[in-house]
């Protein structure tokens, strides 16, 4: 349990994960970045150009029906594993702003300590200051 008091908000949930929700974050992580759309990019370039040069056996001859049929059955299961990520993502940012609001909530209470201990300190100082002038009156 010590070891838990120490991992911030961002560490806790991530522990709470299941695999496939780390897999969905995983996979949508990597369909979001610029390197998956080089890639793929690269991939379809070279799917076109094979099928456009090729000679002797076209597996996908113009206008590229399994290319198409490849694209949707990616844009089939990618959607919904994005959407989970990014419903994780709100669940991420209502966790880090309940966080927030109790560390907010905790330092106005050690400010508003501060703030009367510094009074009662200005009170006490002004008591001796005026002691001290009653003395040599």
């Amino acid at each position: 349990m010590q070891m838990n008091i120490n991992k911030n908000w961002h560490q806790r949930h991530y522990d709470s994960l299941e695999f496939g929700s780390r897999i969905a974050d995983s996979v949508a992580r990597g369909m979001g970045s610029w390197r998956f759309i080089i890639l793929q990019t690269l991939f379809v370039a070279g799917w076109m150009g094979l099928n456009l040069v090729g000679y002797f056996y076209h597996w996908d001859a113009y206008p590229f029906i399994l290319l198409n049929l490849l694209f949707s059955t990616q844009a089939a299961y990618a959607a919904p594993i994005i959407m989970m990520a990014q419903n994780r993502q709100n669940e991420r940012d209502r966790i880090q702003a309940q966080d927030d609001y109790i560390t907010n909530k905790e330092a106005k209470l050690e400010i508003e300590a501060l703030a009367a201990k510094l009074n009662s300190i200005e009170i006490e100082k002004l008591d001796k200051i005026i002691q001290i002038l009653e003395n040599m009156q």
